[in-house]
């Protein structure tokens, strides 16, 4: 299945086995994937899944295989999930010329509160964020919409009530990941933050799809 976003020039190909964000120019990427992560310039972002008891020594590997069975070509974002993709949910929004679109997939089997919970290995249970803008962003307003998007994220779940194994008011889980794409197009932006439209418009999109993806049945 093909869906067509209002961001013009990107549309979301999704199947079983991946969800893929292609884009017909570059965009400007900051991820915090283990493929693909840090800044780049990229047009596909792969959100992948796989088993619930996945276990690779070269997931990097795998995410190249799936994309050559996705006909992506050139270099790309790559993410896993275990959360079956029909689960996944976008969410738009508008405001001043800016369009934001965060699409996600969402487990909590791994909850985790940042600074309480002790490390240990990861159970299936990840949320994964793909944030695209329709604008120009620099790069620090780049990470200013990474902070937006996870303060975003965590109060949605403590909004929720989402706890750790432990008992504590979860943050996220272990595993969380956040892409931030922008086209480019219209105004500059220098700032993200929460005060800003770029990062109200991301909050305000982050805490719908978040609520979403984990509501989904």
């Amino acid at each position: 299945m093909r869906i067509e976003t209002p961001i013009p020039g990107i549309r979301i190909k999704h199947s079983p086995g991946a969800i893929h964000v292609e884009s017909e120019a570059l965009l400007t990427t900051l991820s915090s994937s283990f493929h693909g992560g840090g800044f780049r310039r990229v047009r596909h972002i792969l959100n992948a899944n796989v088993p619930v008891d996945y276990c690779s020594d070269d997931p990097a590997s795998d995410l190249e295989r799936i994309a050559r069975q996705c006909d992506i070509t050139g270099p790309f974002i790559g993410l896993l999930t275990a959360v079956p993709l029909h689960k996944a949910r976008l969410a738009l929004v508008e405001e001043s010329g800016v369009r934001v679109g965060v699409l996600a997939t969402a487990g909590i089997g791994n909850a985790t509160s940042a600074g309480i919970s002790a490390p240990y290995k990861a159970t299936p249970g990840t949320i994964n964020l793909i944030v695209l803008v329709d604008a120009a962003l620099t790069r620090a307003a780049m990470v200013n919409a990474i902070i937006t998007t996870t303060e975003a994220k965590t109060a949605t779940l403590i909004d929720m009530a989402i706890r750790t194994p432990d008992g504590a008011l979860a943050t996220g889980t272990s595993t969380d990941t956040v892409t931030v794409a922008t086209t480019g197009r219209g105004a500059h932006h220098s700032y993200a933050g929460p005060a800003t439209i770029p990062g109200w418009l991301i909050a305000k999109a982050v805490r719908q799809v978040v609520r979403d993806a984990l509501l989904a049945e």
